[in-house]
């Protein structure tokens, strides 16, 4: 890792688009000769330091030799403006200083507290670095400022992989079986296309030009330096666009831009059903101010909430050091030996990123088997509780066995989730799926066991699926005598009880967040009003305990065992500091953001016939104000996300009941507003993390959200125009649009149904609205008695995760919770106690390797072998076997006799 030393951030530097220092002032008391030669020794000092020191040749010592030396000569009698001067004019870095927290103060502080602070900012180390050790090992705690960022090659790599990751992902998502095109995929191609870049731009017969420090300038080693002729037409051409050298502060910003692009809006979905199920027709602006607004609506929340859910140190997001370890990987060449382990980071990743791409043809293609390696049940296929119990497809999952990464990490990478949370969610599994689940149905509570024990459909009182088309009329409205003549709606029981648990957890993520972090919220509320004045640059240190250092210094190290529950918001560490020295993105920019895209929802549905009220909005986006802070802290501590989707159903549904569209347009802007804050949050964490200029950062996310949104509008009435009978039955290839038709299903099921059928006093399921009160209360008794007890294991229970992580099920299985865990066990806890170096030297890595070798392999399979259908016809046993029983074919316990129904006659 780089031993360059934390250098004054300014603007970009004359031109070339890089960060180098900007020119405090230039001193008059010396002759330009003198000057210029001064400026020269410097260039070549710095130049052979910085070089050195990012290769990993130079040690500390030998830096401290070459300061001793440049403290006894004339240098020392310099001015610090005279020396930034110098540096800003060539472009050769910046000023070393000794933790400032504002540049402006860089002017009066004397060289040998320059110098001193160069020497310190030269352990990688800092005393206040993260006080997280999986942040530690990701995330270099130096801050390398002559990177160039804002440049036309990382603009155009981002359009580029914006347009077409979210045209691809927008077209596979009406097909089935669709594939999905992820971010990693763009975080490794785009590497290759940088470097290219750089190639192609840079011209070797010129010697007049060259790379220094990462930025193209003139070269200083003539002394006619100033007497170069002036670049002209292509030449000059090319200068701008070879900005620098391809760097891992671009690569984050292209990252980025795809990381909020790829996904498909959710917005679309509305769209396929308001124009093909509910038969509406709706302008192309309507389509436009739908999708902006609401993608643009969750940016506002994360950026107003960066007091809260980026800057401070306990908010690590564990997410994102996948990406920050894989930046690290591709463009440092550090390679120290961890337990023997002498392999450097980037062969690692090529040798398991190969391996994950080839293994994944055998259960992906050729032995599915794999994948759905449900053993115990290929001996009794027709035993219907052997299949409930040990099944992977309709089952509970109790023989943990898969040799499929995308079944291990369906719920998330394991290897991202602190063991600590693993074993929250594992308990939640154990005590509700696996004790609960199967006492409850073999009961037959709610008549659950004429249902599969697991499923993600829903069904009438004959035991087969709902047909919601029964209970409405021609104009898509709810016909409640149909629906007294045909059936109540009946839940299979992991389903019923997956709604209760989202009920406790929406509950206790309120109770736990304010009895764990209410202080700190308002203390970070509190400095956050400043922010309407203008962005404070007081760097405040992380809390802990002062821990031994050397003699002569007084800086507080971290506790680096502090990585509790307590005051981890109002922490703050090394990131922070360096991150004081950029321009912040004002407060403003989202407020206005906010206000604008407010205005342009209230016209969307008091204009266009959703039938709901601007009052209906504003209720939306008040239930994801409220819950998107709790929500936000759960998922950058824990790395499981709590869904706010069923919440936003049932509010709507109870409030505006028999309005369909309303109800998906309303979870829309509640529920996706939500989810895209929390994704733009890891986001603008990420860029902390690499250090990306907070205003530079903001363009990026804004330009990439609308550039794909605009490209998926554009896209999607291709398809309706163009794809024969599109989300019918009989469409093409396949296009029938199964993400849109669950949606519209949950829309009638909620919208139209309502909440009262399923809750009310007299519903089969009323009893599950006492999940609310009980998640409520459960936080604040385990609060009230783990509060003083440090040490106690009661204060690693997480009941907001516990509760909100099962909710995954269905269509997740107990199989991806338990051989989640397992594989989170190993990693997180024996290899990382047991073998401390390996573990922070390559297990982000091996995640980002399993991840992107997985996503290769899909797309090489589905294109190279499913979608021209060279595999039609191809069976053998291990293609069919997992098929053959009822865990394949859901069959319940017990069987409706024909002509007969369960549950009462009437209600």
């Amino acid at each position: 890792m780089s031993k360059a030393p934390l250098l004054l951030r300014s603007a970009p530097g004359f031109g070339t688009g890089s960060y180098g220092a900007v020119p405090v002032g230039a001193s008059a008391d010396t002759s330009d000769e003198e000057d210029n030669e001064e400026a020269r020794q410097m260039a070549k000092r710095r130049s052979g330091l910085r070089n050195a020191a990012s290769s990993g040749t130079l040690s500390g010592r030998s830096i401290r030799s070459r300061t001793s030396r440049r403290k006894s000569s004339n240098a020392r009698r310099q001015s610090v403006e005279e020396v930034a001067g110098l540096e800003g004019r060539f472009g050769l870095g910046g000023i070393p200083i000794p933790n400032a927290d504002d540049s402006s103060s860089a002017e009066h502080v004397s060289e040998d507290a320059i110098l001193e602070g160069e020497s310190a900012a030269d352990d990688e180390d800092p005393p206040d670095n993260s006080p997280y050790p999986e942040v530690r090992a990701s995330v270099s705690a130096i801050d390398n400022t002559s990177l160039s960022i804002n440049t036309p090659r990382m603009w155009t790599l981002s359009l580029l992989f914006a347009i077409l990751g979210s045209s691809t992902n927008l077209f596979f998502s009406l097909r089935y079986p669709s594939v999905s095109i992820t971010p990693v995929i763009a975080l490794l191609l785009v590497h290759p296309l940088g470097l290219i870049w750089d190639q192609l731009l840079k011209r070797r017969d010129d010697p007049k030009e060259e790379f220094i420090d990462g930025s193209r300038r003139p070269s200083i080693d003539s002394n006619h330096e100033h007497n170069l002729p002036k670049p002209t037409g292509w030449r000059r051409f090319r200068l701008w666009l070879s900005q620098g050298r391809w760097n891992e502060k671009e690569h984050s910003c292209v990252y980025i831009s795809s990381n909020v692009s790829f996904g498909f809006a959710f917005a679309t979905d509305v769209i396929v059903e308001q124009t093909h199920f509910y038969k509406q027709e709706v302008s192309i602006t309507y389509q436009l101010l739908l999708i902006l607004s609401t993608q643009i609506l969750g940016y506002a929340f994360a950026g107003l909430a960066r007091r809260f859910l980026v800057r401070p140190g306990g908010m690590i997001w564990p997410q994102t050091l996948m990406s920050a370890a894989m930046f690290t990987t591709l463009h440092k060449e550090e390679n120290t030996i961890a337990n023997g382990w002498k392999m450097t980071r980037w062969r690692f990743f090529f040798v398991v990123w190969l391996s994950a791409f080839l293994f994944y043809f055998l259960p992906g293609l050729l032995f599915p088997a794999l994948s759905y390696f449900s053993v115990i049940t290929w001996f009794a296929p027709k035993n219907v509780v052997v299949a409930n119990l040990f099944g992977v497809a309709s089952g509970l999952g109790l023989f943990p066995v898969t040799f499929d990464w995308a079944q291990i990490a369906y719920i998330g990478s394991p290897l991202l989730t602190p063991f600590w949370a693993a074993m929250n969610v594992v308990g939640g599994l154990v005590i509700v799926m696996w004790i609960i689940a199967p006492v409850a149905y073999y009961k037959n509570l709610f008549f659950s066991s004429y249902m599969p024990i697991l499923s993600s459909a829903v069904f009438d009182n004959t035991g087969n699926i709902y047909d919601v088309s029964k209970i409405l009329t021609s104009d898509f409205l709810f016909d409640r005598d149909a629906y007294h003549k045909y059936s109540r709606v009946y839940l299979p029981i992991t389903y019923v009880l997956s709604y209760g648990l989202q009920f406790a957890a929406l509950a206790s993520l309120l109770t736990h967040t304010a009895c764990w972090h209410g202080s700190d919220i308002w203390t970070q509320w509190k400095r956050s009003l400043k922010e309407v004045d203008g962005e404070t640059k007081t760097y405040e240190p992380l809390q802990g305990a002062t821990q031994h250092v050397p003699a002569g210094t007084r800086k507080r190290r971290l506790d680096r065992t502090n990585s509790g529950v307590d005051n981890i918001i109002s922490q703050e560490d090394v990131h922070n500091r360096l991150m004081k020295r950029y321009k912040d993105a004002p407060l403003s920019w989202y407020l206005a953001t906010f206000v604008i895209m407010l205005a342009v929802g209230i016209f969307v549905v008091e204009y266009y016939p959703v039938h709901l009220p601007w009052y209906g909005l504003i209720l939306a986006l008040g239930i994801c104000t409220i819950l998107f802070i709790p929500i936000g802290i759960v998922m950058a501590i824990t790395n499981q996300h709590s869904s706010i989707y069923l919440i936003c159903q049932l509010v709507c549904g109870a409030v505006f009941p028999g309005r369909p569209v309303a109800n998906m347009v309303f979870v829309t802007y509640g529920y996706i507003s939500s989810a895209q804050g929390i994704k733009f949050s890891a986001d603008l964490k990420l860029g902390h993390y690499m250090k990306i200029p907070p205003r530079t950062l903001f363009s990026v996310q804004m330009v990439a959200t609308v550039v794909s949104s605009i490209t998926q509008i554009l896209v999607l009435n291709w398809m309706f125009a163009n794809v024969p009978n599109i989300c019918t039955p009989q469409a093409i290839n396949g296009f029938v649009c199964p993400l849109a038709r669950v949606h519209f299903n949950g829309s009638i099921l909620w919208g139209v149904v309502g909440p009262k059928q399923f809750f009310g006093p007299n519903a089969t399921y009323h009893i599950l609205v006492w999940c609310f009160p009980f998640g409520a209360v459960a936080p604040v008794i385990l609060w009230l008695y783990a509060r003083n007890r440090k040490k106690n294991i009661v204060r690693k229970i997480n009941l907001p995760v516990l509760f909100g992580s099962l909710s995954w099920i269905p269509p997740a299985t107990g199989l991806n919770f338990s051989v989640w865990a397992l594989v989170c066990y190993i990693f997180n806890y024996v290899v990382k106690k047991r073998a401390t170096a390996w573990w922070a030297k390559y297990t982000m890595t091996l995640s980002a390797a399993l991840d992107s070798g997985l996503a290769f392999g899909l797309v090489v399979v589905f294109f190279g072998f499913v979608y021209p259908g060279w595999m039609e016809g191809f069976k053998w046993w291990g293609t069919e076997i997992y098929k053959l029983g009822c865990d394949w074919n859901a069959c319940p316990y017990k069987v409706v006799p024909a002509g007969e129904h369960f549950g009462p006659d009437n209600w």
